[in-house]
């Protein structure tokens, strides 16, 4: 089962250092030479699709991340701490979130959207990105909130420390397993995501990463050199992202089925 999933890992690697003309004829072959030729020509395309694409990408995915991350904090320390009906309520809502897929909603949003002008702009997407995924966000804080002893916060507020003070100096630093873990997929959902931005963004106005991949593809000709290229370098800065974030992400894991 294992090698079934390194099958397409090992076509990308293998075709993005073969030349182009060699692609289509035989495409699970090692590359004979191996050649940087394919990055090049995606690095310096007349028309940027790969510069502009990655900086789409990394706003619309940096920003979602960082608005969804303090918002979901926030948020499931509060209900999580909160014991009233409404509040218990108000998670459920939340929580019921999570069994909704995103084509479902896709398209009264971009009426919603279109009623407030941010269809075909960046600010429209994080605010999609955000109210899809808090409830995904608000369930990993909440529990993790719950692992922490409330005492600590109530000595912090005999000392005169207020609910905000509290939350970001005592709570927020303590939340680091679980908040490598949203940032982790937050990042790889919405780097990764195509439907969404092709459609709110437009295939005209607007490219990120994947949505850049599909446009190298035309309807009657593909440079699968271009293709695979984009492909191995829109997955480069994912990679990174979890390597720098592993050591945290396994804790959240190991935290979250140990006390879950």
């Amino acid at each position: 089962m294992g090698a079934l999933f390194a099958v397409p890992l090992y076509v990308v690697l293998a075709n993005t250092f073969k030349r182009g003309t060699d692609i289509a004829p035989s495409p699970a072959s090692l590359p004979d030479p191996p050649t940087l030729a394919n990055l090049q020509a995606v690095m310096t395309r007349p028309d940027h699709l790969f510069w502009v694409s990655l900086t789409n990408s990394i706003v619309v995915t940096g920003l979602s991340v960082v608005v969804l991350t303090v918002l979901s904090a926030m948020l499931g320390h509060y209900l999580a701490r909160t014991r009233s009906r409404w509040a218990r309520v108000a998670t459920l809502i939340l929580l019921s979130g999570l069994m909704i897929p995103p084509q479902v909603i896709l398209l009264p949003i971009t009426k919603v959207l279109g009623v407030f002008h941010l269809m075909t702009t960046v600010q429209g997407l994080v605010l999609f990105n955000v109210g899809y995924y808090v409830p995904f966000g608000v369930f990993v804080f909440a529990g993790f909130v719950r692992t922490i002893p409330v005492e600590m916060e109530e000595a912090a507020a005999i000392d005169g420390a207020g609910r905000l003070t509290v939350f970001w100096r005592i709570v927020f630093p303590l939340l680091r397993p679980a908040t490598a873990s949203s940032v982790i997929f937050f990042g790889v959902w919405i780097w990764n995501d195509f439907i969404d931005p092709l459609v709110i963004l437009g295939p005209g106005t607007g490219t990120t990463i994947t949505t850049g991949i599909y446009r190298a593809v035309g309807q009657y000709q593909a440079d699968f050199g271009t293709v695979f290229g984009l492909m191995f370098l829109a997955t480069l800065p994912v990679l990174v992202l979890y390597l720098v974030l592993q050591k945290q992400f396994v804790r959240g894991l190991t935290n979250g089925a140990t006390k879950g």
